[in-house]
């Protein structure tokens, strides 16, 4: 059965993925303190520097040895389970990282099987759309991802729900907005990608196969040396027009696993 316009895929904690229930429902289940569950049944994909911002700041860094020249294709990480949270679940502030780095991104789950897709067809395998934090441990900002920095349990929060694509025909020109204690950190959007989210599809399903279920993030707007840091005892908002807005609280890993300092 086909959701109506304002639903959304809800996903409740230890349980398989729902349905579609009305977006006033789930929000009203947020507004009574309930937490929402993953909605995400595949591999997450993240995509590095596809904000041609975050490609300048490399600098020289782009032409250094072993590669000699910016790339030429999307350049993909993954984030496994252990990263993934859902909204209101807390992320874990290791020790040795004292202040994380939000990252706001749009996340497309993929709804049918994505292979040599071409870019005019390829928002058609796009089920729906969702917020993802893309957490980071601030770090050098080399050239390939670094995977350490970023598959750190929680460090993937993904939520609330996920909106039906066609109550979002334009993915490539929506609103970021990112808050820590309500402070607004983050004042960007989605416009200007170096691979819109059609080429960026396009682009990867050429070689590899996008299955039904995965989350591919179009990528984290550059923030610069303003870029949003969170610590322990914090609170992290982040908004995307027209999808949904993810909120989870900072909490020191030590004092939640109960880890010796």
């Amino acid at each position: 059965m086909s959701p109506d316009f304002d639903d959304v895929r809800w996903q409740p904690i230890g349980r398989p993925l729902a349905g579609f229930i009305p977006r006033m429902e789930a929000l009203t289940r947020l507004a009574a303190g309930e937490h929402a569950g993953v909605p995400v049944s595949g591999t997450v994909y993240g995509v590095l520097h596809n904000d041609p911002k975050a490609l300048a700041a490399l600098g020289e860094q782009a032409h250094q040895p072993p590669y000699k020249t910016p790339p030429k294709a999307p350049v993909l990480y993954v984030k496994p389970r252990n990263t993934l949270v859902g909204h209101g679940s807390p992320i874990l502030v290791p020790a040795d990282a004292p202040a994380l780095l939000m990252g706001a991104a749009l996340g497309a789950m993929i709804g049918r099987t994505a292979c040599r897709v071409r870019e005019e067809d390829a928002l058609d395998v796009v089920a729906g759309y969702t917020v993802v934090n893309d957490v980071t441990v601030p770090h050098d900002n080399f050239y390939r991802p670094s995977i350490r920095h970023r598959i750190r349990d929680s460090f993937c929060p993904v939520g609330p729900w996920i909106r039906p694509a066609a109550q979002s025909p334009h993915p490539d020109n929506l609103k970021v907005r990112t808050w820590i204690d309500g402070a607004l950190m983050l004042d960007s959007s989605t416009h200007g990608f170096v691979r819109p989210l059609a080429r960026l599809i396009a682009e990867i399903s050429d070689f590899m196969t996008l299955q039904p279920g995965d989350l591919l993030l179009t990528g984290v707007p550059f923030g610069g040396f303003d870029a949003p840091l969170a610590r322990a005892g914090q609170r992290v908002a982040i908004e995307i027009e027209g999808i949904g807005q993810l909120e989870n609280p900072l909490v020191a890993e030590q004092a939640l696993k109960g880890v010796p300092a």
